[in-house]
């Protein structure tokens, strides 16, 4: 089964709705998923941990006590409801500042450097997700930071949080 991840851009009064009550995230993403196309909600597809070890040089389990700016880019911040379960686990969450201050770090990095980290042996080794890594994958990656950046970039324009998940 494949891990999919998501962001789903919301406003600060939607998100403190879904911290009030966890059950109407679920429904907001039902409505969701029933629409063909719907621009708050971006499939990261499974490039999410290749992503991180673009911008961190670190994959997932070593980021979750880590210090780089980045770390919290796409499964970082804080926990919607420890008992909620939208997949692979519970919904994360940034606020609308922590918004505005990961898209200023993600704008300062150029994609040449970006490029530049792109590791296929050193991602296998770390068992980067989906250790599918070889030359031709940078091209998909680079696909889904342009997407990453762009949902930073209209999020920090329109004050929204994000809430972050795998399923």
């Amino acid at each position: 089964m494949s891990m999919i991840a998501n962001l789903l851009r919301v406003t600060g009064e939607e998100l403190k709705m879904y911290l009030n009550d966890s059950s109407l995230l679920e429904e907001k993403l039902d409505r969701v998923y029933e629409q063909e196309e719907d621009e708050t909600l971006i499939d990261l597809d499974k490039a999410w941990e290749g992503i991180l070890f673009l911008l961190t040089g670190q994959g997932l389990a070593d980021l979750v006590e880590s210090n780089h700016p980045l770390a919290k880019a796409i499964l970082g911040g804080q926990t919607i409801d420890e008992n909620q379960d939208l997949g692979y686990g519970p919904a994360l969450y940034l606020t609308p500042e922590q918004v505005q201050d990961i898209n200023r770090q993600i704008a300062t990095v150029s994609n040449e450097e970006i490029a530049a980290a792109y590791n296929p042996n050193a991602m296998m080794e770390q068992g980067i997700y989906p250790e599918v890594w070889d030359e031709e994958a940078l091209e998909y990656l680079m696909e889904y930071v342009d997407v990453l950046r762009n949902t930073y970039a209209v999020a920090a324009k329109n004050n929204e949080a994000i809430i972050a998940f795998i399923n």
